[in-house]
């Protein structure tokens, strides 16, 4: 089978790489560039300007596995697509998922279309995301579940694949331990090795990657009284603690953004639970759309762990309860709902309540 693989000059993907050719499959290496312009960024963040470090450890990965290396640029699509949506509703005060984006429309949906544009002839397309993808003769569909190891499993990023994009798509990781893949690495004396993993979309002050002067704001509490002032609410997301610089009988988090007013809500640990959400553009991935109220789990962080719900679809909407209140839900955050390790749905989070 000719398989393209997304390498990144990380280990997870020149490991995936190497299994598939271990395997006895024709693998092609392929990176995809999103970025093209002035800012600066710290290193190992995804979105940033220095990438010829990443370039050339992919080459070398691809070299290694006897490969073919393929850059495609993406840069305008990715700006025009993911970046400058980002930006503005991050500007609003609210706090969108440019990983979920660039999954669904730019690694999963551009990059392998892009590539075929080029020339390159292939059946699937892998990467190194620790995650499962299974189809359910019983059911006829395609089913995406949860890497091995829960602490890096990376289906909540993924939720936004179709059935038709699944069927394209193999994770070769899925089934590793994040250890067993440093120790592949290892024993196939890869090149990346020991590279230290790429974990955040950037790393670098919110003002220079988006181009925009201060706002001095105030940072009111619950009640309205003024507690203090920010420079710009693009600084700020919901439960956010660290950096309100408020001197109070006990810890502030961020319940609330206004950009209307250019505030600032704060309030205490208590004031940033909630009892539900409701959510839209909802894509259901291992099941077909229910027409009734069913008991599951769903996480509202790629980091949080799975909560007890009960989920009300409607259409393209769900209503989520929580079973126990549940802090920080942030407007426009991806929430994503499970049944043990299988991802049911998945959608944007509108409001809460």
């Amino acid at each position: 089978m000719n398989i393209l693989v997304g390498v990144s000059g990380g280990v997870d993907s020149a490991v995936a790489m190497s299994i598939l050719k271990s395997q006895g499959h024709s693998v092609i290496g392929a990176m995809m560039k999103i970025y093209d312009g002035e800012i600066k960024t710290i290193a190992n963040s995804c979105y940033g300007t220095d990438k010829k470090k990443e370039i050339s450890d992919a080459i070398d990965n691809c070299k290694h596995c006897g490969c073919d290396f393929h850059l495609v640029d993406l840069s305008k699509e990715y700006d025009k697509i993911i970046f400058q949506e980002f930006k503005k509703n991050y500007l609003n005060g609210l706090t969108p998922n440019p990983c979920v984006m660039c999954n669904k429309f730019i690694k999963f949906g551009l990059f392998p279309e892009y590539a075929r544009k080029l020339g390159i002839k292939f059946d699937k397309f892998a990467t190194g995301h620790y995650a499962k993808n299974e189809f359910n003769n019983q059911t006829g569909r395609y089913e995406l579940k949860k890497g091995k190891n829960p602490k890096k499993d990376q289906t909540y990023f993924l939720y936004k694949l179709s059935q038709e994009e699944l069927a394209g798509i193999l994770f070769p990781l899925g089934g590793m331990e994040k250890e067993e893949v440093r120790k592949y690495a290892l024993e196939h004396k890869i090149p990346v090795a020991k590279k230290t993993d790429s974990q955040d979309f950037y790393k670098g002050d919110y003002k220079d990657l988006f181009q925009v002067e201060e706002k001095k704001g105030e940072i009111i509490d619950i009640f309205g009284n003024i507690l203090g002032y920010h420079n710009g609410i693009y600084n700020y997301t919901i439960g956010q603690r660290k950096g309100l610089k408020i001197a109070y009988s006990e810890p502030l988090y961020v319940i609330d953004i206004n950009k209307e007013s250019n505030q600032i809500i704060v309030g205490c640990k208590k004031d940033t639970f909630k009892k539900g959400l409701y959510a839209n553009d909802i894509n259901w991935v291992s099941i077909k759309n229910p027409n009734k109220p069913f008991e599951a789990t769903a996480k509202i962080r790629s980091a949080s762990n799975p909560a007890e719900v009960i989920v009300y679809p409607e259409n393209d909407k769900i209503k989520i309860e929580f079973k126990e209140k549940i802090s920080a839900i942030a407007p426009m955050q991806a929430v994503v709902v499970y049944d043990n390790d299988r991802v049911l749905c998945g959608g944007t989070i509108k409001s809460s309540f």
